[in-house]
Formats: C-alpha cells, structure tokens, sequence
C-alpha cells in the first residue's frame, strides 16, 4: 500500500551538529562543548519563532543584516559570524543510512515529501548538490512560503499542496515539531538515528 512520509532535513537526512561546528570554526573563542553550547544558543537562540535566525528561515532576513543583527547581540566580530553563516552549508553532510531509507521507502512505492526550516540560500545549495533530491516527489522550504516549523500553517500548506491521504508520518528530529504535527493529525517519528529509524518504519509496515 502507497503511502506518504515527509522527512524533515537538517538533522534527518544531513548531518547537523552546531556545537562542533562553532568548535571548528573558532578554536581559541569556543576550545569545548561547554562553551559551544553557550555560544551555540546565543546565535541561534533555540530556532524559536521571532528569533534572528528563524526570521532567515523565514525567508524575511539575508545573510549579511542577519550577521550583523548576531554580531551586535553577541559581541561576535561581524566576518566571523558571516563566516559561520556561510559554512552552514557545505557542514550539512548527507546522512548515508537515512538517505537509503529515502530510496527503499521509493522503491517499496510509499510517496516521499519533504519538509524543512530552511534559509533559501542553504535550499538552494542542498537542492543543487545533492543529487537524491530525484526521490522526493516534492518539498516545502520554510523561505519559501514564509512559515515555519511547528507552526500549524506549514502544516497546512503542505497538506493542500500535496492532496495528501489520511495515512501520513512525518519524521523530525525535534520533538516540538513531531508534537505540532501529531495534533495536526498526522503520525509522528521522532529521529534519532538511521537505525532506529528503520526500525521504527519496519514496526509500522512502511518496510
């Protein structure tokens, strides 16, 4: 039986580790995990809705005023958060076993969608890079129709669009995000590894 799962991306289908990556990027400022954590949710300040960086989700901020905007909350130079803004994308590493669960839910005949809190500039760089995008039959960016998760509305707009059936799971590695999607009335998996992913999808006949 056809069916049909929506994906999240960052953190589900790429790899998405900020606290490394703050770690990389600036060694003397943030040399541990501690320090990346701190730093970490005075950048983005936890995604939540009317921050900084959920407005560049939104599509309602570019990258340079975004960086300014940071750099003067946190006391950041200007370029250097420029340069993290700009080393988001090429960080966002396939995740090797989701993406062959992409292909075996295709190939068992399930519609495949995706749904993302994305900036357009990291959409279009994942789109263009990344050549699985050919299983999804098609994917919502949150730039792109100015909603964001765990709004109701991207929920919505999804479901309209896609003309989906009654029988939909929606895989997110944030549980705010499956608890929204859950009272929209779709089923929920929350992600934590491919592993168990697989497992979870075998449990409820998706494999």
């Amino acid at each position: 039986m056809s069916r049909d799962v929506i994906f999240d991306l960052g953190g589900v289908v790429f790899r998405w580790q900020p606290l490394l990556l703050l770690q990389q990027l600036f060694a003397d400022r943030v040399p541990d995990e501690k320090t990346a954590q701190h730093w970490a949710e005075q950048i983005f300040q936890g995604f939540l809705p009317g921050s900084d960086w959920a407005e560049f989700d939104l599509g309602h901020i570019e990258p340079e005023p975004l960086a300014q905007r940071i750099a003067q909350r946190t006391q950041f130079d200007v370029r250097d958060i420029g340069h993290l803004i700009s080393s988001i994308p090429p960080h966002l590493i396939p995740i090797e076993g989701t993406v062959r669960l992409i292909e075996k839910l295709k190939q068992a005949g399930h519609r495949i969608y995706f749904l993302s809190n994305m900036p357009r500039p990291y959409a279009e760089y994942l789109t263009k890079t990344n050549a699985f995008f050919e299983h999804f039959v098609d994917g919502i960016f949150s730039a792109h129709v100015h909603e964001i998760k765990p709004k109701s509305s991207i929920f919505e707009i999804a479901q309209n669009r896609w003309a989906l059936n009654n029988d939909v799971v929606f895989i997110d590695d944030v549980q705010k995000n499956i608890d929204a999607a859950v009272d929209f009335g779709w089923q929920g998996i929350q992600f934590s590894e491919p592993t168990q992913l697989h497992e979870e999808l075998i449990k409820r006949q998706y494999l």
